[in-house]
């Protein structure tokens, strides 16, 4: 398939700037893969599609307040969007090895052009950081000499879709059950949960369990080439072994394991081993492209928002309901002005 079979037109009056309030008062679009059937409801509704034994699984990863400035030598002000804290020793992609003391990042930066490697940067508190290598799509190594955590705990700033230009309560870009630090961008399928809501699924019988993906800008990066040329930024998961124990008695007795969101879809599909034809648990970096041909192994419901045209998140859920009935679920999604995108409305495909 070629890039424009992924594109669609999309008025700018529909991209959400905030989310509904309550949140699970946002729109839900029901799908089912086998009919075609297309049902809108109210996301509250979602117990209406649910049966006892049911397993959800979420991404419990929280959004870190990634976004910070800092000067060159020359004085210039820098925008920085730390990515991901890599190992103590960890091969730079392209840039060699990377070893001693202090925290490594990966980190992009804006302009680029003004950090290069072997620049000392100066943030705002005192903190510095030296550019060790540069990798993949300009993404700039940083060791830093201070506690990276503590600068963004008070200086950091939660980082927000550069197609949302309202201002935002970081806490609603956060899902109500996130616990593990690491994302630079909400699992926005999660965004539409309350307690009371979950609380509802659990009393039907519905199990729910909790994985864990950090992700990364390069998840929402659209694709601008080749498809079968893309390649995704690494982004690290986590698999408990009771929560993997519990998926694998799931499945062996027939249960639909439900995946909120596509970070659990590519965690779960990244876990699952074929040779014993269960999920592993584990911790691990995963950089899994899922796209029309892909087989899917676990995951059997998907809860997910509306995604950017030409984006591998479009790919994964053309993937896992067919190209056709996704771009007719979109078409219709527009023509019904449902909200798109990280703060819009939702999809149960079932």
């Amino acid at each position: 398939m070629t890039l424009e079979d992924f594109d669609y037109h999309l008025p700018p009056k529909l991209i959400a700037q905030s989310g509904a309030e309550p949140r699970d008062s946002s729109r839900l679009m029901v799908i089912d893969r086998k009919t075609g059937l297309i049902e809108h409801r109210i996301f509250r509704e979602l117990t209406e599609y649910l049966r006892p034994g049911d397993v959800m699984v979420l991404n419990q990863s929280k959004v870190i307040p990634a976004r910070t400035f800092a000067t060159n030598p020359q004085g210039t002000p820098l925008e920085v969007l730390l990515v991901r804290e890599l190992p103590p020793y960890s091969l730079a992609k392209g840039g060699g090895p990377v070893a001693g003391p202090g925290e490594v990042w990966e980190a992009m930066l804006r302009p680029a052009r003004r950090a290069r490697v072997g620049s000392r940067l100066t943030f705002a508190d005192g903190l510095e950081a030296t550019v060790e290598a540069v990798g993949a799509d300009g993404i700039r190594v940083l060791r830093f000499t201070g506690d990276v955590w503590e600068h963004l705990e008070y200086i950091g700033k939660t980082p927000l879709p550069p197609y949302i230009h309202a201002s935002v309560d970081p806490e609603r870009y956060q899902t109500v059950y996130a616990k593990t630090p690491g994302s630079v961008a909400a699992p926005t399928a999660g965004l539409h949960f309350t307690p009371e809501l979950m609380d509802k699924i659990r009393a039907l019988g519905v199990e729910m369990h909790y994985v864990t993906l950090h992700v990364g800008p390069g998840t929402f990066k659209p694709v601008h080439h080749d498809p079968g040329k893309h390649l995704m930024h690494l982004e690290p998961y986590e698999v408990s072994a009771q929560t993997a124990q519990a998926l694998n008695h799931a499945r062996d007795q027939g249960r639909r394991l439900i995946a909120v969101g596509t970070t659990v879809v590519r965690t779960l599909e990244t876990a699952y081993s074929p040779e014993s034809k269960a999920i592993s648990a584990g911790v691990g970096e995963t950089q899994l492209y899922i796209r029309p041909g892909f087989k899917y192994n676990v995951v059997d419901a998907l809860i997910t928002n509306f995604h950017l045209p030409k984006s591998t998140l479009l790919m994964l859920v053309s993937a896992f309901m067919g190209h056709d009935l996704m771009m007719h679920s979109y078409r219709t999604a527009v023509a019904e002005q449902y909200r798109f995108y990280s703060l819009g409305d939702a999809l149960f495909i079932i």
